[in-house]
């Protein structure tokens, strides 16, 4: 698969289907329109092509309303790769890019990517002061010689899917109901950090995870997780909160890992959300705090 950072400067060589749209936080919304525009580019035998955005556009119209991000970048590359397309294109949303009209958008896709058609959602909209929608680009396909395909909405639990649904089940800590919408289980990617190494006396390590600020992270609580280490999985317990027990100030996540012990400051880990299992409270005494950790752990194990 070829991975392009290009804002309408590279003129491929050959024709293309494209999917439009931010892809933010892959979920099976979105899987509808990868898997129209890899059918459509094999039954004609041109190249499947994703246009999104390397960086959100709110990050240039308005960064105080920026969204958290749900997926890394290479995470996406991986799914789009495991989806058969051929080409992902990551454009930086830039000043430029924001004030290009919803046309000359759509010209530059023709003249620059050989599009003979494109894939979008029932609600994408487009160009400048997102003037652009379904409509015009439908209007338009005559004019500039591509095919439009509109997919229609995934629905689920009566309620369209969307990224900013998604998010807010997470920030609530329902993250099962989130993973039900997404390609793969939630998770954070952090960097393991020396904390206050509390849980080891208690028989409980942790590892403390320092994550991006521009990734959202679950609400408080205590979650059966996955962690993923050097590419293998393991069965944890992860704690987003203050440790109130314990007399905690600042918000931290904090992994414990079942069957490892190694020390592993410095490296990154990957930690899937798989369900909450409780609210964090403050217990009475470290005793009743311990109770509560081993029954966490005997329920991640029967899992």
């Amino acid at each position: 698969m070829l991975v392009l950072e290009d804002n309408f400067s590279t003129k491929l060589q050959y024709e293309t289907y494209i999917a439009l749209g931010n892809f933010d936080g892959l979920h099976i919304g979105h899987l509808s329109l990868i898997k129209k525009v890899v059918e459509l580019s094999k039954k004609n035998n041109k190249k499947s092509m994703v246009l999104t955005f390397k960086n959100h556009p709110l990050s240039i119209i308005n960064s105080s309303l920026k969204p958290k991000l749900l997926m890394s970048k290479g995470t996406k590359i991986k799914f789009f790769e495991s989806l058969g397309v051929d080409i992902v294109n990551f454009i930086n949303f830039d000043c430029s890019m924001m004030k290009m009209m919803p046309e000359d958008f759509l010209k530059n896709l023709q003249y620059y990517y050989n599009a003979n058609g494109i894939v979008v959602g029932f609600n994408f909209r487009f160009g400048y002061k997102n003037q652009g929608n379904v409509d015009l680009l439908s209007s338009l396909k005559d004019k500039l010689n591509f095919k439009t395909y509109v997919m229609e909405p995934v629905i689920f639990d009566n309620e369209v899917i969307s990224s900013s649904r998604i998010r807010k089940l997470i920030a609530e800590g329902d993250v099962s109901s989130a993973n039900k919408m997404l390609m793969e289980s939630y998770g954070v990617a952090g960097k393991v950090v020396k904390g206050r190494q509390i849980g080891r006396t208690l028989g409980f390590p942790t590892l403390n995870l320092e994550i991006e600020d521009s990734f959202l992270i679950p609400g408080r609580g205590v979650y059966h997780t996955v962690t993923n280490i050097n590419n293998k999985l393991y069965k944890s317990i992860t704690n987003v909160g203050v440790n109130p027990t314990v007399n905690g100030q600042k918000l931290t996540v904090e992994c414990h890992v079942l069957d490892f012990s190694e020390e592993i400051y410095g490296s990154s880990v990957n930690v899937h959300f798989i369900n909450r299992i409780r609210d964090e409270k403050k217990f009475n005494s470290i005793d009743e705090l311990k109770e509560q950790l081993n029954k966490d752990r005997a329920y991640v194990l029967e899992k």
